[in-house]
């Protein structure tokens, strides 16, 4: 029987080799970001932190956005792997239902998190969508989708579902308004919000200097 820190090193490195050179920001760097947030994170909460761990590492190893909206294959993904290593099926449910729950599902929806693990984990993945690395992330998407920088002729829309959110295929400027100047007002955990609140800063200040230089002002 594995340690649990054997749990965590083998899906460590199974993530890790899945992952690796992925170009679209969703790749090991982020969930190494992800797993060190989430690490921070739960020194101030009274959290399981294998779960926590385990759930940082296997958040996206079947992201919905790369699977044709299939909400399934992570949690399936993520199970499959825990199951290998002779995890508790006790933890292997409260891992999977986190990843199932974890997604922002667009401005006019909510996330429910049932646990504080998940919203631990969830503000982890959210502080890593927002901030100068949120920024790299979102144009590296973009990029991956073929989608426009910016067309002042396309409004941000107001999500109010997940299927309508998932089908977006708008410019990547407009998901600024569509998703990470929403994150700051919905992290969970004190020291989320904190963390978020300069990189939310930053942001703002970042889209000033874009607009200003798209209209020729500076």
């Amino acid at each position: 029987m594995l340690t649990k820190e054997e749990i965590i090193e083998k899906t460590a490195t199974h993530v890790k080799e899945l992952l690796s050179g992925e170009g679209s920001g969703h790749d090991w760097w982020h969930i190494l970001r992800v797993w060190n947030n989430a690490k921070t994170i739960a020194a101030s909460e009274e959290v399981d932190l294998f779960i926590v761990e385990l759930t940082a590492l296997l958040h996206d190893i079947g992201d919905h956005k790369f699977h044709n909206g299939d909400e399934t294959v992570g949690p399936r993904m993520a199970a499959e792997w825990l199951t290998s290593l002779q995890v508790k099926d006790e933890a292997i449910s409260h891992i999977s239902t986190i990843i199932k729950e974890l997604s922002f599902k667009g401005a006019g929806t909510t996330s429910e998190m049932s646990t504080l693990e998940g919203r631990v984990v969830q503000d982890a993945d959210r502080l890593d969508a927002i901030g100068a690395i949120g920024i790299a992330r979102t144009f590296a998407f973009g990029g991956h989708k073929n989608r426009e920088m910016y067309n002042p002729e396309v409004e941000p829309e107001y999500h109010t579902s997940f299927e309508t959110y998932k089908k977006s295929t708008g410019p990547t400027i407009n998901h600024f308004y569509e998703k990470l100047l929403l994150l700051k007002d919905r992290m969970h955990t004190q020291s989320a919000k904190q963390l978020a609140e300069q990189r939310h800063r930053y942001m703002e200040a970042y889209l000033e200097q874009f607009f200003a230089e798209w209209n020729g002002e500076r």
